[in-house]
């Protein structure tokens, strides 16, 4: 039995979770690699990822290379003398890096691989309407998500759940499998699967303005898995108008009413309490929304505030 030196890489909240379980249990992490320090928000303050404040709060040796091919990088890396490399929401490595570790580099992605391989496999499986999930281990090659699958783990998707529920439910799951994942690797026991190439496999493409913006066209169950798949970041948006007045408005939250009607695609429908928009086969109704400058807030919180016509329309 080899004794595990890990160098792990990763940025955002969700590799912190298994970075976390990964120190509780009490292996030796030798390194952490995450991204450099970003200017963020309205005034461009330097923003640590969230690997990094972890990573400094734990006295965690740390690089923040710009160029994975740097020269000065490699050495660095080599010197830690790590025997296994982990990967969780980093960014693609080359053939250097992930080949430099002796027992290999493992990735851990939040999908049931080979479907959903990409940058936000969360929030498609929830756009998708999948009815379940999971995560998988593989040992990374030269391609995105396309490595020797190690294990993978199940979850349902839950009726009403949003990305940022299942965010957090698959990186509880996430944790569990990596932990797996170093026992099998520290007994000498893991045996692999290929991953099966197919037409039919689904893609979890980056977001972008484009596929977050609400097609009211589409049915409401369409709509409502968008509003879902996105929320609580980066949220699904769309145009209100009313009275030669025009809003980017996102919506984080709202549920279908399936009713005959003869109202208009996107018709705006609201009372005191109440924001409907009209679909083909019913009303999405918002709960939760943001207007330009203001905070997020009850759809019924808005309507205290202001007023739509009968013209009123989202599109």
């Amino acid at each position: 039995m080899e004794k595990l030196r890990i160098v792990f890489m990763g940025t955002p909240e969700f590799a912190v979770g298994i970075l976390d379980t990964i120190i509780k249990n009490s292996y030796t992490v030798v390194g952490v690699i995450t991204a450099a320090d970003k200017p963020a928000g309205r005034g461009q303050k330097i923003k640590y990822s969230a690997v990094k404040e972890y990573a400094l709060e734990h006295n965690l040796p740390l690089l923040q290379p710009i160029n994975l091919k740097d020269e000065g990088f490699l050495e660095e890396l080599k010197n830690l003398n790590a025997n296994l490399q982990i990967v969780v929401a980093f960014r693609m490595l080359p053939k250097v890096v992930w080949e430099m570790s002796k027992l290999g580099t493992f990735n851990l992605h939040a999908s049931l691989l080979p479907n959903y391989r990409g940058a936000a496999p969360i929030n498609w499986a929830i756009i998708n309407g999948e009815e379940k999930t999971g995560v998988t281990t593989f040992f990374i090659d030269d391609k995105i998500d396309t490595g020797a699958m190690i294990l993978s783990s199940e979850i349902t998707i839950e009726l009403e759940e949003n990305a940022g529920h299942l965010h957090d439910r698959l990186m509880h799951l996430g944790s569990e499998a990596v932990i797996k994942t170093l026992d099998l690797i520290e007994n000498g026991n893991v045996t692999t699967t290929i991953q099966e190439e197919s037409s039919e496999i689904k893609t979890a493409y980056k977001l972008n303005k484009e596929n977050c913006k609400i097609d009211w066209t589409k049915s409401a169950l369409q709509i409502n898995n968008l509003i879902r798949g996105l929320s609580p970041y980066p949220a699904a948006w769309c145009f209100f108008s009313d009275k030669n007045e025009e809003w980017n408005i996102k919506i984080y939250e709202a549920k279908i009413i399936k009713e005959e009607h003869t109202y208009e695609i996107g018709s705006l429908i609201c009372n005191k309490k109440e924001m409907k928009i009209a679909v083909k086969n019913g009303f999405i109704q918002v709960l939760n929304l943001q207007f330009p400058g203001k905070k997020k807030m009850k759809a019924s919180e808005l309507l205290n505030g202001i007023t739509f016509s009968e013209q009123a329309k989202a599109y």
